[in-house]
């Protein structure tokens, strides 16, 4: 019973997460160049190299949400591990080819100067690192490892959101000056999700992979 409801619990977190990341790419298919987020960019938009990168990556975020997620579910990896496969391979080279790279050029032109800059940076570099890592791990059949560096990459594919979240937070609660607060979320957008991510890999660890005893 405590694992129905767990699930449902995990579900309808997934599908709040898809709504908010629905809401926030669905404005962008206008491809106007004053769009949302754009409106503070426009010293950088006639950068047809950003431009790109930057549809691609708003355009693949939700793709990486849900396959992402579906690799953490019991149920399609006991009962439909096929599925679980090609959702897997479809996160790994959404990420690797397209999400990843295009992240890496926005982040050298990030807004708030050299301080958001490096952080994005990094978070780009270890979102790709540890896709990587989890992809050649798996092609090892080691899968431990594969399945910590996949709760690494999903921890980081949610800084998405949390950053936004954090940025909600302390404008409503602080009323900073804008490009500070986009200096502080840079990089709480991220590492607290590796921190709550290696938490649950320690966790984990102690069970095994999906609650089987690691060997």
């Amino acid at each position: 019973m405590l694992k129905k409801y767990k699930n449902i619990i995990l579900y309808t977190v997934l599908l709040f997460f898809s709504f908010l990341m629905l809401r926030i790419t669905l404005p962008y298919l206008s491809l106007k160049d004053t769009t949302a987020f754009l409106q503070i960019k426009q010293w950088v938009i006639n950068n047809k190299i950003w431009k790109f990168c930057f549809y691609a990556h708003v355009f693949t975020s939700m793709f990486l949400l849900v396959a992402g997620f579906t690799q953490f579910s019991d149920f399609l990896l006991k009962k439909y591990s096929k599925v679980h496969r090609s959702f897997g391979y479809v996160y790994i080279i959404i990420l690797l080819c397209i999400s990843a790279p295009a992240g890496f050029v926005m982040s050298l032109y990030a807004n708030g100067g050299i301080y958001s800059q490096i952080a994005f940076t990094t978070l780009s570099i270890l979102w790709f690192s540890f896709t990587l890592i989890a992809f050649l791990k798996v092609k090892k059949k080691d899968f431990a490892a594969h399945r910590n560096f996949m709760i690494r990459s999903y921890a980081l594919t949610l800084s998405a959101l949390t950053l936004r979240a954090w940025k909600l937070g302390i404008v409503l609660v602080l009323m900073p000056n804008p490009m500070d607060v986009y200096r502080v979320v840079a990089w709480l957008g991220w590492i607290p999700n590796l921190l709550l991510a290696e938490y649950i890999i320690r966790r984990k660890s102690k069970l095994g992979f999906f609650g089987l005893k690691d060997k």
